[in-house]
């Protein structure tokens, strides 16, 4: 099973001042750098999904794959890109990463080809469990079906930008990713995540 490993980064960055945040440094390196470091081995191939200039992002040597949804469409517009353009590469599914979660585990792809493949679903998801919520999701960690793509396309045509909307209808299978120690799904959104980040990364970078 090819699959294609797809990296969004089109969020808007508004908590923490606009720009890439992925872009900023954490430890030497850019947070954009660590997910790479972190997805690259998982996969057959790895795309950046971003809006705007793609030179920006130029020292990656990574594909840099515009949303082909019109509007500020959401996460699931980064995922329909990266199933089109895994399509065109003979791929079967895509894993998501989120561009600003730097910890993310480094089993991703197998856990979540667990999940799905003991399920059934065509779609899998990462949860941590949550001392408020039980779980909390974390839809931009998932894995999907690139046969999907065209009723992924014709739902966001038609206004639906929830995640959940459109992944529970098809069958989303959910696989809990338990840690002692620092969450592994942490994202970066605001000044004060970047302080902890940089606490974290003694621990993660062991």
């Amino acid at each position: 099973m090819k699959v294609i490993g797809v990296i969004l980064a089109g969020g808007q960055s508004s908590r923490m001042g606009g720009g890439d945040k992925s872009l900023l440094d954490l430890g030497g390196q850019t947070i954009l750098a660590r997910v790479v470091a972190r997805l690259a081995p998982q996969v057959d191939r790895v795309a950046l999904s971003a809006n705007g200039d793609p030179d920006r992002f130029s020292a990656y040597g990574l594909p840099v794959l515009e949303d082909t949804i019109a509007g500020y469409a959401g996460p699931l517009a980064g995922v329909l890109a990266g199933m089109d353009w895994a399509h065109g590469q003979g791929a079967d599914y895509i894993v998501t990463a989120a561009a600003d979660t730097p910890f993310f585990p480094e089993r991703l792809l197998v856990a979540l080809q667990v999940a799905r493949e003991f399920s059934g679903a065509p779609l899998a998801m990462a949860m941590t469990p949550d001392p408020v919520r039980k779980f909390a999701h974390h839809p931009t960690f998932g894995l999907w079906s690139v046969a999907l793509r065209k009723d992924l396309r014709g739902a966001l045509e038609g206004g639906v930008r929830k995640v959940d909307q459109w992944t529970e209808p098809h069958g989303c299978a959910k696989m809990v990713f338990n840690f002692d120690g620092g969450d592994p799904f942490f994202n970066v959104n605001t000044p004060a995540d970047m302080a902890v980040a940089r606490s974290m990364l003694k621990e993660f970078d062991a």
